[in-house]
């Protein structure tokens, strides 16, 4: 799954790299976590022909999937991700999966390893980011819920599938990343219906990520510092006293 996130590079940044034609300044977010605005991409209208402006917009929507024929969002889960093997025939995804993929960007995500009780372990932290840096954009599906009074939020919900080798020691679930080669054929939500898309929901390569052990300081939403990306330092046990260096014997004198 994805539980939280990071985005942390400038809107100058992302507007060159997801090809953006305008973006608002804002911070940079440590530790983005569901019910909290997310950044998503969406495809907008079509630009006159001959022009060389983008055409893909930048909107704020809820991190929770709300579907628009939920009459009482409080009486329905919290959906912050959807499962990309049955997003497609899901009643809750499937008209988000036809007319609203979106990306969203993200500089990388945690993500936690749970060891069994009987191993007496305990869960450890991990800073998952793109090997060679920069920002990723996962697989993302918006949905626009109206309340009786005719209010609307936009929400959204990240697309998640098995873990490649490299991310299946931590957790068996990764979420969807979506190359760069392949962001228009995802949001084109015009020409391109599901099918044509469920090629690109599969596990990324094992190469991409590399996964950095943190403290458990993420799991509380009020820390929001870069710290929490700081590689945990794992002490090395002191040696038995008396134990001499290379020899393997205890020395009693």
């Amino acid at each position: 799954m994805c539980g939280r996130y990071a985005l942390t590079l400038t809107p100058e940044e992302l507007k060159e790299i997801l090809g953006l034609l305008e973006l608002g300044d804002f911070p940079a977010r440590y530790n983005i976590a569901p019910t909290q605005p997310i950044l998503v991409v969406v495809s907008g209208e079509a630009q006159e022909r001959g022009s060389n402006l983008p055409d893909r917009r930048a909107v704020l929507v809820r991190w929770g999937f709300t579907p628009s024929w939920v009459k009482d969002p409080k009486e329905f889960p919290l959906l912050i991700n959807a499962r990309a093997e049955t997003a497609i025939g899901k009643a809750s995804f499937r008209a988000a999966m036809r007319h609203r993929r979106v990306l969203v960007p993200a500089s990388g995500f945690y993500e936690w390893h749970r060891p069994s009780k009987e191993s007496g372990e305990k869960p450890q932290a991990y800073w998952i980011r793109p090997r060679r840096g920069g920002v990723v954009a996962f697989a993302g599906l918006m949905e626009t819920w109206s309340s009786a009074d005719g209010s609307e939020v936009d929400t959204g919900a990240i697309l998640t599938t098995a873990a490649n080798a490299s991310i299946a020691t931590i957790h068996d679930r990764m979420p969807v990343v979506i190359k760069p080669e392949d962001f228009a054929h995802w949001l084109d939500c015009k020409t391109q219906e599901p099918r044509d898309v469920a090629s690109l929901m599969q596990p990324t390569d094992e190469d991409f990520f590399e996964a950095i052990p943190v403290a458990d300081k993420v799991n509380k939403v009020a820390n929001m510092g870069a710290d929490l990306q700081t590689p945990l330092v794992v002490k090395t046990p002191p040696k038995p006293p008396g134990k001499k260096a290379g020899d393997g014997q205890l020395s009693f004198f």
